[in-house]
């Protein structure tokens, strides 16, 4: 898997691409203020480069056994937790793409417990379920990186909430960070 890191960070690193600052709070939904916020870097590429080159080191450092681990009665396994990052990552891109294409509808909101009750992640290996995560986020990165800096400010709604392109990409480093926390703080 880190062949494909490095082919990504060379693709990264080979777009051409203007800082892209933190988007307006005017442009995406309040909720998503708390992972925004969790992002420390002002630019979405440096934000995306800092944080991906710690995940797959992060992510291996958890067991099989401990995969299959939750804190609490009725709360996510550690698998289940990975793959509702996954799916959330999924979802916020197929949102920004819609929005750089000019998609007009509202774009539908999603229930994370429900897809989660339905993901069977405790049926799979942790491996297949970090493979997967870091496929998707190879894929985010390369997704943002081909949008020009006028495509990156397109706005379109989401969940009956504004949303910006530049706003889902750095939503989506801060819901990572969210659930890092979360995983360091309550599950190891």
């Amino acid at each position: 898997m880190k062949t494909v890191f490095i082919l990504a960070k060379h693709f990264l690193s080979t777009t051409k691409h203007k800082a892209m600052s933190k988007p307006s709070p005017t442009a995406y939904a309040s909720y998503f203020q708390r992972y925004i916020d969790q992002v420390p870097e002002n630019d979405l590429f440096t934000a995306f480069s800092n944080q991906t080159a710690g995940i797959e080191d992060f992510l291996n450092s958890i067991s099989e056994e401990k995969s299959n681990y939750a804190y609490a009665e009725g709360k996510w396994t550690i698998k289940e937790l990975l793959l509702h990052m996954t799916d959330t990552e999924r979802i916020f891109n197929y949102r920004a793409l819609c929005i750089a294409r000019g998609e007009k509808q509202d774009l539908p909101g999603f229930e994370e417990n429900d897809y989660a009750a339905l993901s069977h992640a405790n049926e799979r290996s942790w491996k297949s379920l970090v493979e997967e995560f870091l496929l998707v986020r190879r894929s985010t990165e390369a997704m943002f990186a081909g949008f020009s800096q006028e495509v990156m400010n397109n706005a379109g709604t989401a969940n009956s909430n504004p949303a910006t392109v530049m706003s889902l990409g750095f939503t989506t480093v801060g819901h990572y960070y969210h659930h890092k926390k979360i995983l360091e703080e309550r599950y190891l």
